[in-house]
């Protein structure tokens, strides 16, 4: 194991205690090693040592290795579901629209990809679009296709309101967490409070009257999700334990992209929610992604669902 292994290793928290373990059996081979050249009359107790410390370096190997297999597997369950949260910005009615049809864009782009799409909760504008909404998906790929989107979009476009027809500039921000089956955060009970309330929109008699929906709240990040989608209370319950972890997990994953962005030889973005990223210029029918300084014509049919060729874009790039 070189150098640069040890110190990958050692930014695991998983794997770091293993790899400052074996830093410093490798430092003991290097003085008995020493010991044994200056004195060779002790050279076959120099031998006895050297191998068990050789025994120990490659327990050491196994175990880092077994938890590197381990967190494959976790990696590949967690890129087939994710949480999708799309919030207007800037731009009032506009920009809730627009997030109407970002989420719509997304919907369709799982239908083609034959991936699964359940709305958690959802908030809508007077016209209809959304204040914010959170969407369950499910799919081979999905967190890899759809991470970089994450940050804040654009649009430039005369709104059908408006009669001076002056351009109108709104803004929606997009978030894209993995759920993984074992979260590295352990939440503490104590540190969340639970809201109960009616689901809205359509569902029975059940959803509507009862107190089904769940809204939990982490107190030490302020961080909150809010489940609607299922008809019990109880499932509801257990989606939003997931949901938050799944949430704070990538608050803290999100920290240490922004720490470590300078270090990052080929970066695109640094996965900020908060980062400007594209822009849809509907009256030049563009979008321009503004990180890999890339663009795209035929707003409405990308808009529909057809995000494969801005995906790609971003798989060649990284």
């Amino acid at each position: 194991m070189d150098n640069t292994q040890i110190e990958n290793f050692k930014k695991n928290k998983k794997t770091a205690h293993f790899a400052y373990e074996f830093e410093q059996l490798e430092k003991e081979m290097a003085r008995v090693e020493e010991l044994k050249q200056s004195d060779p009359a002790i050279s076959s107790l120099c031998d006895e040592e050297l191998a068990a410390l050789t025994f120990q370096k490659e327990a050491i190997m196994r175990e880092i290795q077994s938890i590197e297999e381990k967190d494959g597997e976790e990696d590949e369950k967690s890129a087939n579901q994710a949480i999708i949260e799309i919030f207007a910005g800037a731009g009032g009615e506009e920009a809730s629209l627009f997030a109407y049809e970002l989420a719509r864009m997304y919907k369709r782009y799982a239908e083609r990809k034959g991936w699964s799409w359940k709305k958690i909760n959802e908030s809508k504008s007077d016209l209809e679009g959304y204040k914010d909404v959170s969407f369950e998906v499910r799919g081979l790929g999905i967190y890899d296709a759809l991470r970089y989107e994450i940050g804040v979009h654009r649009i430039q476009r005369i709104p059908a309101t408006e009669k001076s027809g002056r351009v109108h500039t709104s803004t929606a921000s997009v978030a894209v967490m993995p759920i993984r089956s074992r979260s590295k955060i352990d939440l503490n009970p104590a540190d969340i409070e639970m809201e109960l309330s009616r689901s809205g929109g359509a569902g029975g008699q059940n959803v509507n009257k009862v107190e089904t929906a769940v809204r939990l709240i982490h107190i030490p990040t302020g961080i909150s999700v809010r489940v609607q989608s299922e008809r019990s209370q109880l499932k509801n319950r257990e989606k939003a334990m997931i949901f938050l972890a799944s949430k704070v997990e990538a608050m803290e994953e999100e920290k240490e992209a922004k720490k470590h962005a300078s270090e990052k030889k080929a970066q695109i973005g640094t996965g900020d929610r908060s980062e400007k990223i594209r822009t849809y210029n509907v009256l030049q029918d563009r979008i321009t992604d503004h990180r890999i300084k890339k663009s795209w014509h035929n707003i409405e049919r990308i808009l529909d669902g057809d995000m494969d060729q801005i995906v790609d874009s971003f798989k060649t790039n990284n």
